[in-house]
């Protein structure tokens, strides 16, 4: 991986051009011919560093919620609990964890579903010994790109565009989000299978894509990368315990990090006290918990338990109206 990789997938992370020749348009901007930049994103593709290129919807809009979901399960049972969990179509990520909680995962469900049946019911297939329901109170960052620097630099600002409420969706726009939500082709027009296949135009789809983006239905369209293959080998979650009137406050402050990906409030159970959660990401566990330890020293609370991924079970973006 060159310098001229690591600027393509800092750029494809950002935003994927959504035009007829996306490729043509991508390579202008980094001084490549549109053959060079589709054989250098094949390439990219083949090493494992690009799992996929698509779109990143906002779930709520579509009338969709979500949860993070901890399972204490034996560990003879991890194998075939693993297999069920990831069987889920509305799971779309699935770690195991160093804890007694030892399986966590992310599932979406349409928001006329009984969330929590659906996870209990869940639960008991997989013959989990507890199960924490653990959905979002307040969400304070997410922005899950890996800025890759010769220099070790942190991940940039990435500008999101104001979330949408839930919007009632044409048939044709329900459509389109099927359509963009595929694993993109690495052709020269590769938006044109992909509407042929559910019955709209080239042009329809791609102007249905920025509408969405514009209307804070759609995140980005973007590519999503291996971090391990990256050279980000270690991801640690950080679960700190605050009183209630600091949470707010605390927060913010975590969020601010540029080293931190993502920051939620969720709820806490008897046997779990952490309210506040944070991703980081880097090259080594010393990394990621001096990360932490930092954040500690800044917000002055010692109270919080650092939880590695020993093992990725599944990690793709939910695919809606499936």
């Amino acid at each position: 991986m060159d310098a001229l990789d690591r600027r393509l997938l800092n750029g494809l992370q950002e935003a994927f051009p959504l035009s007829p020749r996306p490729f043509q348009e991508l390579g202008e901007g980094f001084g490549l011919t549109e053959a060079e930049c589709l054989e250098r994103v094949r390439r990219l593709h083949a090493e494992g560093l690009i799992r996929h290129i698509n779109a990143l919807f906002e779930g709520r809009a579509l009338g969709y919620r979500s949860s993070l979901v901890a399972l204490r399960v034996p560990g003879s049972a991890l194998d075939s609990a693993a297999a069920l969990v990831n069987a889920h179509p509305g799971v779309s990520h699935n770690y195991l964890r160093e804890h007694l909680y030892n399986m966590w995962f992310t599932i979406a469900l349409p928001a006329s579903q009984d969330m929590q049946a659906a996870i209990r019911e869940l639960g008991q297939r997989v013959g989990a010994q507890a199960v924490l329901f653990l959905p979002t109170v307040r969400m304070f960052k997410l922005q899950a790109l890996h800025w890759l620097g010769d220099d070790g630099s942190p991940t940039p600002p990435l500008q999101h565009r104001p979330s949408a409420g839930v919007t009632k969706l044409t048939p044709r726009e329900r459509l389109a989000v099927r359509a963009l939500q595929m694993e993109l082709p690495f052709i020269t027009r590769p938006f044109l299978p992909q509407a042929e296949e559910m019955g709209l135009g080239e042009t329809e789809i791609i102007d249905m894509g920025l509408g969405f983006l514009d209307r804070g239905i759609m995140r980005r369209y973007s590519a999503q990368l291996h971090h391990i293959k990256a050279g980000l080998t270690a991801n640690g979650m950080g679960c700190w315990a605050f009183p209630a009137d600091r949470v707010e406050e605390v927060g913010r402050e975590l969020a601010k990090s540029p080293r931190v990906t993502h920051c939620y409030q969720r709820p806490t159970y008897s046997d779990w006290p952490y309210n506040l959660f944070t991703m980081v990401h880097a090259p080594s566990r010393e990394e990621c918990a001096g990360v932490i330890a930092e954040l500690s020293d800044r917000v002055g609370m010692k109270e919080y338990t650092l939880l590695f991924s020993t093992r990725e079970l599944k990690k793709t973006r939910v695919k809606y109206f499936e």
